[in-house]
């Protein structure tokens, strides 16, 4: 991270990497996304059910035991495309070895290593579907509590969850933009606005390829998907050694890793989780 990447930042919350995967990255990752859709949609709403202590109301989780993800479907329905959902799939590194990759992917490192300080886990991997009609309400924003905040200190920037979301397709405004609102990391008051009704927020337009890093403690959501076609972005999160989950599924539980999964990866691939004998990642 460069020191105009390190002012913006600090200032903003985050950065957007351009041309951030190459365009042979981009076709395998999206590739394995629709091959994960098709799994886990029809699924989504089947047992059996993993409701985490941090879901409200009637969203729990369907446990693939075999493939190793979390997946639901909001609005709760029948598991479906319909209008106005979103498909989360928690856990997704489990489904695909063509995943693997983005694990201890060396240019999101050398980025994650500039703002996270100290020993650095994944804490958090998701694939999101937003269908046409979906919009994702703004949430988090300064003040939070002690895992997602942000400060700066002798040694510099020092967030604690923060996280790289991939783009897979090119994504405007109309067609669901990421949204957030810059600055919004440092707030020390709560936003008095209702939800949708940020006057500060702003769309992210992206092409295929390009990448976002933030922290967690923006304010941040989705514009509305007024397309016919899915949003697919694919969301890594690291923080501090000390972080069990913060898959919503799992939220502070041990990291779901398949053992089939981890035979896949290289010790330093293994050390970013959080998982019995891995030392972390510096």
């Amino acid at each position: 991270m460069n020191i105009v990447e390190q002012y913006e930042f600090d200032r903003t919350g985050y950065i957007v990497l351009r041309d951030f995967l190459s365009p042979a990255e981009v076709k395998t990752l999206a590739e394995a996304a629709d091959r994960l859709e098709e799994h886990a949609l029809p699924r989504a709403a089947l047992p059996p059910r993993k409701r985490s202590h941090v879901t409200k109301g009637d969203n729990d989780w369907h446990w693939e035991a075999e493939r190793g993800y979390h997946a639901m479907t909001r609005p709760v329905r029948d598991g479906g495309d319909q209008e106005g959902q979103t498909l989360i799939v928690e856990d997704f590194i489990n489904f695909d070895p063509a995943f693997d990759f983005l694990v201890d992917h060396a240019p999101t490192m050398e980025y994650v290593r500039s703002i996270v300080q100290g020993p650095i886990r994944i804490n958090n991997t998701e694939l999101r579907v937003r269908y046409t009609g979906n919009a994702s309400r703004p949430h988090n924003g300064a003040p939070l509590d002690h895992k997602y905040r942000y400060s700066f200190n002798a040694d510099g920037i020092d967030a604690m969850m923060s996280r790289m979301v991939y783009f897979l397709h090119d994504v405007s405004n109309e067609e669901g933009a990421f949204s957030l609102v810059p600055g919004s990391h440092k707030s020390n008051i709560p936003s008095p606005y209702e939800k949708g009704e940020e006057p500060g927020m702003i769309g992210i337009e992206v092409k295929a390829g390009d990448a976002l890093l933030f922290t967690e403690s923006l304010l941040h959501g989705g514009f509305t998907n007024q397309s016919p076609r899915p949003r697919k972005t694919l969301h890594v999160g690291y923080g501090p050694y000390w972080m069990y989950s913060q898959n919503t599924a799992t939220r502070d539980e041990p990291q779901v890793i398949l053992p089939e999964t981890l035979a896949r990866y290289t010790d330093a691939q293994k050390a970013l989780f959080r998982i019995p004998g891995a030392a972390p990642v510096g």
